[in-house]
This record gives C-alpha cells, structure tokens and sequence, in this order.
C-alpha cells in the first residue's frame, strides 16, 4: 500500500475511485488489465490519501446537487479500508451535503455504513450495489478467494431491503465451463428476487480478457482447474470477449425472470436510474400521479 496526494476526485460523470488496485484477489479482475496502465502491482494498493479534502472542495462548489457513484474500478470496502476509512469519511461528506450515491461492492464491509446509507436514503437516493457471480459457495472462495461469499453478500441485500435501501445486482462474469450454467443462474436470481433487488445488470454471460488480466486468469485456472487454461486458448484464442455457448438460452431466463417480477433489467434503464438524482419530495409527486 502507498499513498499519492490526487489532483481531482471526480471525473466528468461524478464517479470517484479513493484507491486503485484491489486485495479482494478475484481472478477474473478486468482492472488488472495493462491498458489502465497502472504503475504499481496490482496489491499494492494506491491511496488516495486527499480524497475526503477534494471530495468536500467540490460538492462545496458544485450548484446541482447529484449522484456520486464510485466502486466502477476498485472495491471501496477493501481490506486497508478498515484502517484508512477514506471511503467512511467521503460517505460521510455526500451525506452532509446532501447528494446522491451509487456505491458498488463485493464486501460486506459496506455494513459498518449503513447509517449513514440510510440517512443519505432519506433525503436523495442511495443505491448499493453488490456483484454476484457464483451460487456454490465452495466456487465462490476459489474464484473471489479474499472477499465474503455469496450468501453473506444476499444477507447484505436483505439488510438493504430492510432499510429501503434500492440494491442493484451486478451478475458478472460467467466463466465458461465453470459457472456458466442454468443452475447457476437460477440460483443467483432466486436470491436476488428474494432480497427485493431494484434491477439485474448482466452484460452477457462470459468474460473479457486483455494483456495483463489474461495472464493473470490463466495462471489461476492452472491451479485450480487444470486443463481449463488450454480448453480456453482452443476456443477463444486470444479474444477480448469470451461469449459463453450458453448466452442466449441464459440471457433469455435473465430477461424473462426479471420482467415477470417487474425487476429492471435493461442496462441503459438501470443506469439512467442510478444517474438520476431525486428527493424524497420528487418521489411522492411521482406516486401521486
């Protein structure tokens, strides 16, 4: 871990990353990617150390008030985060300033901030969002090895739903011919339509893989798949997207499932949602109508 003073926080479309890397060792991890070109090892994790002071300098200038999203690059609840609390403190100044937020993990950590998620709630909108990529646990700890399972992070959305607080669910990445699988699927939404989710975001089922992250990947599907390494390379070469046979027959449960339910499933829907700045105000209009 090693810190840098930043110049800015928050990019065009008000997102921010407070660190850069990630302990959470996911083997999949697109963020390791060389065009991000990150000039560190990927666990040496860069911090941010201003993030707060930048954060709070322009929410104070800023006339619109809006939804600020982070965790897009890097987890916001990794494992220096317990002894940093950059991300508490950032929480802590959108929800004295009264903006919106779009927050996205893995961790259950995030639990340690439910005050303050729900007092943001109350007078914008706060969305969590919780990724979600296996329904076998034993799977779960081999693929995502260092951060909670999936069913900690479902006992996360319930608390969530508890709350009022809207969740979104990221289902990514499918791996083919490991959890590209209709059980699979099934039993990620079963979870999700049981903890209320307010949408489902699932690009396709499949991974990409770039210079940097292929490697990576490659080296963990020998230790702990072997042969899978050569069954990928047979099939997809080296591809930036690697499309799951099963894509369609999935991707049609996906949609279908979700619009019995009345869940949100279309990407460009559930990011103009959580884009979209509102008060509590606003809501009760739209309810009236």
């Amino acid at each position: 871990m090693h810190s840098v003073k930043a110049k800015g926080i928050l990019s065009a479309k008000n997102g921010m990353n407070i660190y850069r890397g990630c302990t959470h060792g996911c083997i999949y991890c697109d963020s390791r990617s060389s065009c991000y070109q990150m000039q560190h090892d990927f666990e040496d994790i860069e911090v941010k150390e201003n993030a707060p002071e930048l954060l709070e300098n322009t929410l104070r200038r800023k006339r619109n008030r809006c939804m600020i999203g982070t965790g897009a690059m890097c987890d916001p609840f990794m494992h220096c985060e317990e002894k940093l609390q950059l991300t508490h403190k950032c929480i802590e100044i959108i929800d004295r300033y009264g903006f919106g937020l779009a927050i996205q993990t893995k961790s259950d950590r995030i639990l340690n901030e439910i005050e303050l998620l729900d007092s943001i709630n109350k007078k914008a909108k706060c969305v969590v969002q919780m990724t979600m990529t296996t329904f076998d646990e034993q799977l779960c700890r081999i693929i995502e090895p260092k951060v909670c399972t999936t069913q900690r992070r479902y006992e996360v959305l319930k608390i969530m739903q508890k709350r009022g607080i809207p969740t979104v669910v990221w289902l990514s990445p499918f791996l083919p011919f490991i959890n590209d699988t209709e059980e699979n699927l099934r039993g990620l939404l079963k979870l999700c339509f049981d903890a209320g989710v307010k949408g489902i975001l699932c690009f396709g089922i499949g991974l990409t893989l770039r210079d940097g992250n292929r490697e990576y990947f490659y080296a963990q599907l020998d230790r702990h798949f072997p042969g899978m390494k050569e069954k990928y390379i047979r099939k997809y070469g080296n591809s930036y997207e690697c499309a799951s046979d099963n894509t369609s027959h999935l991707m049609r449960i996906l949609h279908s499932e979700c619009e019995k339910r009345g869940i949100m499933h279309n990407i460009d829907e559930i990011f103009e949602y959580m884009h979209k700045f509102e008060t509590p105000d606003k809501w009760e209009q739209l309810s009236l109508i």
